[in-house]
């Protein structure tokens, strides 16, 4: 009987996924929004479903998810847009980051009576935007494709910035101390090497996809590929974030390569992925991107009223601090509409909420404190972005955020480009 039940929620999951998307389209109500509040409701609110039930297929699922997502994400992004988009992308990444640590450490020592190593570990861990949040809320939302790509890229890039720093920090605590060279050495290498694996990977992929074509039931191969670059280039200790990324990219635009050494053999012969898969691999993360927020949902765990406040008052401030980060990150030939999305564009995710625990496995005395707060952070910074989003795209705060951002390019100058015209 409850497995009969399971499977019935399932089925009507993957209905109502697709009544959201919907609603998204006409009312621009975020799907994100309702999936997480779905997961609420079956997790913390009726204790009907908790994420310990899933034991550690519950973590698998979510890696799973973000890998597919940002392979997906990747193979949608043009190397023209890319070099519009890198450098912003990495400005808005260093920016937030810094800007977001600091200001979370100031709060963490004086109003949580933290200490300053401590007030960094946290502000590390919510120091970042979600990938597998921002991605399928920024490819809905109508703006220009620079500035959707360099908020994809910020999302990829903080996801690493934030493991890298969180665990150099706790490292710190254990051993007294801090190597600054040694952190920034780590991102280079989890940043470049891990490019570099998926670069690689998605060449041979390419060359060898027309022959994988010819198996039968080979549609599944390629996600399979991708999970490979992922697992080694984390088993190498790189990012597999960003090799699954890179690997999407390169597979996306491997036609425009066009290297001299592949007219030279036959067997050489680089295709890129067909309309067909492209359109298998959408669904694939509609699925996905639909169980996983419910899975957000009821993984978020609650201890302590005043932690919960105190969650509620740390992500609100974040989402004041990144008026003027972008500000300073973004330059002006982005338009008002597009500064006001990024302004709001600040939630938390995956990484935070398997960071979260760390600092309560390393013995710090604020680790439990620690880990409640950033739960609280990652549900509200979902649910005020989603609002925020809505908000400004129906206009009912459009005009306000353009006063913020009145030295960017006027709307009516630019053309906006909405997810249906791009495709």
């Amino acid at each position: 009987m409850e497995i009969a039940l399971v499977i019935t929620s399932v089925g009507l999951l993957v209905f109502l996924a697709h009544l959201f998307s919907q609603l998204f389209e006409k009312t621009r109500i975020p799907d994100v929004i309702i999936l997480v509040f779905i997961g609420l409701l079956v997790g913390p609110v009726t204790g009907l479903v908790s994420s310990e039930a899933f034991g550690k297929v519950g973590n698998v699922f979510t890696i799973v998810a973000l890998v597919i997502i940002l392979f997906e994400s990747g193979l949608g992004l043009s190397f023209s847009t890319l070099r519009e988009s890198t450098m912003p992308g990495i400005r808005l990444t260093l920016i937030n980051f810094i800007v977001t640590v600091v200001v979370s450490d100031l709060l963490s020592v004086l109003l949580f009576r933290m200490s300053f190593l401590e007030g960094l570990v946290l502000g590390s861990i919510v120091g970042g935007t979600s990938s597998a949040v921002v991605i399928p809320m920024v490819s809905k939302l109508r703006m220009q494709e620079d500035t959707r790509t360099t908020l994809i890229l910020e999302s990829t890039f903080s996801d690493v910035m934030c493991i890298v720093v969180t665990l150099a920090f706790i490292q710190a605590f254990k051993f007294h101390e801090l190597k600054p060279s040694l952190i920034l050495g780590q991102m280079i290498a989890s940043f470049l090497l891990a490019a570099v694996i998926g670069a690689l990977a998605a060449g041979l992929w390419s060359n060898i996809l027309q022959k994988i074509r010819e198996l039968e039931n080979n549609i599944f191969l390629s996600l399979a590929f991708v999970f490979i670059v992922f697992g080694v280039t984390e088993l190498l200790g790189y990012s597999g974030a960003i090799g699954s990324l890179t690997f999407g990219i390169v597979l996306g635009n491997i036609q425009r390569l066009q290297l001299p050494i592949f007219k030279k053999f036959k067997f050489f012969q680089p295709v890129k992925v067909s309309a067909r898969e492209e359109a298998f691999f959408a669904e694939v993360v509609f699925l996905l991107k639909t169980f996983f927020f419910i899975y957000i949902g009821l993984s978020i765990s609650f201890s302590n009223v005043i932690l919960i406040f105190a969650g509620l008052g740390l992500a609100s401030v974040l989402f004041l601090i990144r008026i003027p980060i972008v500000h300073l990150a973004m330059n002006a030939k982005v338009t008002r509409s597009d500064a006001s999305l990024a302004a709001v564009m600040v939630p938390k995710g995956l990484a935070a909420a398997v960071l979260a625990s760390l600092p309560l496995q390393a013995g710090m005395a604020k680790g439990g404190m620690m880990q409640d707060t950033t739960y609280a952070v990652i549900l509200f910074s979902i649910i005020i972005t989603t609002a925020l989003t809505f908000l400004i795209e129906r206009d009912l705060l459009r005009q306000f955020y353009a006063r913020l951002f009145s030295r960017y390019t006027a709307d009516a100058d630019v053309k906006q480009e909405s997810p249906s015209s791009k495709a």
